[in-house]
């Protein structure tokens, strides 16, 4: 069975401070020597074990898991929530998913509409896009910036620095107190992107899926490539580390994702809670009382 073991661990990790290169440094169509099979079979023990990882997550109610997804258009996001996440139990698991801020989101910082929506403890919180989009989208599209109703010095030069320190300070803070920040970026390459979107327009079923802005967002590709590097270089921190997923081979994909967040649940030491002596009394007498009846 395939292991998440700590050397592909390590060429997945983006390594803080590093200066990278998406195109050399990460291989979208990385090979894990992994058949269609082994990769589902993968997957499913994966699944079952990050089940019973949030159960005891819930029942401890001490630490709560922020999960993030990045990606360009069509990398598999949505897919990948499905699947890896199939087997949580919904009571203790909520997805947000960031489009574009509202007129009440933008009379705030940028940081508010996240803090928002973090999960409380003991539970799961996914966020498809985040609030790195005000370091990518925002970046690529500084007409954006433009119109955030901000004071000069919060728009000028040094905005990006700026933008990276405040998130760092913000998920150390919540790492400190219980939370556990895990960063994904789906890692799709140009010719997948490609391939995936003319199926779209080709299959009646996806076109849901396909917007006319997919395609004028693909022609600032290099542009994202940048700010992407530049914000992993910044942002991928020992306490909130950025994985760079190869995203061409959705089935490796959601096995790496899904490893990978096994791996930091186990690292808690999670157990279900210890009833002190005196309920276990009252335990007992309620046992009695029923087989009484």
């Amino acid at each position: 069975m395939f292991e998440m073991n700590a050397e592909i661990l390590k060429r997945l990790r983006v390594k803080p401070g590093k200066k990278i290169s998406l195109a050399r440094d990460f291989d979208p169509d990385f090979d894990a020597s992994l058949s269609r099979e082994e990769s589902e079979a993968a997957l499913r023990e994966s699944v079952g074990r990050l089940t019973e990882l949030q159960d005891k997550l819930y029942a401890q109610n001490t630490y709560s898991l922020l999960v993030i997804f990045q990606a360009m258009d069509a990398a598999g996001k949505d897919g990948t929530i499905k699947h890896v996440m199939s087997g949580l139990n919904p009571q203790g698991c909520q997805v947000f998913s960031f489009k574009a801020p509202s007129q009440e989101e933008l009379d705030h910082d940028f940081l508010w509409r996240p803090a928002k929506a973090l999960p409380e403890r003991g539970r799961v919180g996914i966020f498809n896009r985040s609030y790195y989009e005000e370091v990518l989208v925002v970046r690529v599209h500084p007409e954006f910036l433009e119109r955030q109703q901000l004071p000069p010095h919060a728009k000028g030069k040094g905005v990006w620095k700026q933008r990276f320190q405040q998130i760092n300070n913000f998920e150390r803070h919540l790492v400190e107190n219980g939370t556990v920040v895990l960063k994904f970026f789906l890692n799709v390459s140009k010719d997948e992107q490609k391939k995936r979107f003319l199926e779209r327009i080709a299959e009646p079923e996806k076109h849901w899926k396909f917007s006319a802005q997919d395609v004028v967002e693909r022609g600032h590709w290099d542009a994202y490539m940048a700010a992407y590097q530049e914000c992993f270089r910044a942002t991928s921190t020992d306490w909130a580390p950025w994985y760079v997923i190869p995203a061409d081979d959705k089935a490796f994909m959601r096995v790496a994702v899904a490893g990978i967040i096994c791996r930091a649940l186990e690292k808690l030491k999670l157990s279900y809670p210890v009833i002190p002596s005196d309920k276990l009394h009252a335990l007992a007498d309620a046992k009695a009382a029923l087989e009484a009846e």
